[in-house]
């Protein structure tokens, strides 16, 4: 089968960072299935693995935690999906990659994939929309509302009768580079299914329009002091802070403009994190991988694919859309190459897909 792989960590720039190659078919067994991957999307964990994980010797490494494609074959203890399933996934950062023609992965963290999306749009959403989904309901344990008591509650706070009654204050949210492929999943997720008000950052007019776009409450620019920013739209403390990137440059900030008793959750890979400044309002800390159910086989590992189907649900029902920034193309190195450089600029919007080799 064709696949892109490295043997050496080298920088994008190097034309043996990432390669066209062939490698053995997998063999399904137990509660693989395996895929034929018909699209994928890039995610900043395939550059920083590209960039700090050594391949074994002599072996290629193939990346990719983003895929959709159809289950071409399953292993005699799955009971989820059937041979000609369509599907999508994020899959296991300790198994090879879906930068493949053909990948094995866990019927456990596979969901269905939604049946409005073609290939390269459900493949821009599995990682970020895990991602999102696990830190505000899994993490933060934010009230999730399903949809018709949602709007039935929107639809009461706009008639006549309820205007004219007093409505509890809603709990704010500010969510740091809300822009990119976790925050804008994350976003659609806050506005759609939470009561949340939320304030989103962005610090250029492309990314600020992209949030206008998906429905953010107030925009600012995280290049200023986030308290600043708040000062000047008379923002008051938020109850929940989501730090997507950039987390040590904004720490003393985020302490600022969160709530005593606040809650506050991240993502990225800070070299360091002091969070003594949180003590005194008392504010928990909170870390999201999305790695982690499949990286130790934990108990509720099926809660992936529980709820990459209840997401694939509200995208069918036209309530989440998906997230597709960019479309590069043909699965080869070159495409993934200028992908991975892309992203390693920061500069980004949206998602990253390839789709078919």
């Amino acid at each position: 089968m064709k696949a892109i792989g490295y043997q050496q960590n080298l920088p994008i720039t190097d034309v043996n960072a990432l390669q066209d190659i062939e490698l053995p078919t997998p063999v399904v067994s137990g509660r693989d299935i395996l895929v034929e991957v018909k699209a994928v999307s890039v995610n900043p964990a395939d550059y920083k693995i590209r960039q700090d994980m050594p391949a074994e010797k002599d072996q290629w490494k193939v990346l990719g935690w983003d895929a959709a494609g159809i289950v071409k074959a399953v292993g005699d203890e799955v009971s989820l999906f059937n041979v000609g399933d369509k599907v999508w996934y994020a899959g296991d950062i300790t198994r090879t990659g879906s930068n493949a023609q053909f990948q094995l992965v866990d019927e456990r963290i596979v969901g269905k994939m939604p049946n409005s999306l073609s290939y390269a749009e459900a493949a821009a959403l599995p990682l970020t929309t895990i991602t999102a989904w696990e830190l505000l309901f899994d993490r933060l344990d934010i009230d999730r509302l399903d949809v018709e008591r949602l709007q039935g509650q929107r639809q009461q706070e706009n008639s006549s009768d309820s205007s004219a009654q007093e409505q509890p204050a809603k709990k704010r949210i500010l969510v740091i580079g809300a822009a990119g492929g976790v925050g804008s999943v994350m976003v659609q997720l806050i506005k759609q299914i939470t009561n949340l008000e939320l304030i989103a950052t962005a610090s250029r007019p492309e990314t600020v329009s992209w949030l206008e776009d998906l429905g953010a409450d107030h925009i600012i620019n995280h290049r200023n002091p986030l308290s600043e920013e708040f000062a000047v739209q008379s923002l008051a403390e938020v109850d929940y802070v989501v730090s997507l990137n950039n987390t040590e440059q904004h720490l003393i900030e985020i302490e600022k403009v969160i709530k005593p008793q606040g809650k506050f959750a991240l993502i990225d890979d800070p070299d360091t994190l002091n969070i003594m400044p949180f003590k005194m309002k008392s504010v928990s800390v909170h870390w999201e991988m999305m790695f982690t159910r499949s990286l130790f086989k934990t108990e509720d590992m099926q809660a992936q694919h529980e709820l990459l189907n209840a997401v694939s649900t509200l995208i069918d029902d036209s309530v989440i859309k998906t997230t597709v920034g960019n479309h590069f193309g043909t699965i080869n190195a070159t495409n993934l190459r200028q992908a991975h450089q892309l992203l390693e600029s920061q500069k980004a919007k949206g998602k990253i897909v390839l789709e078919g080799f």
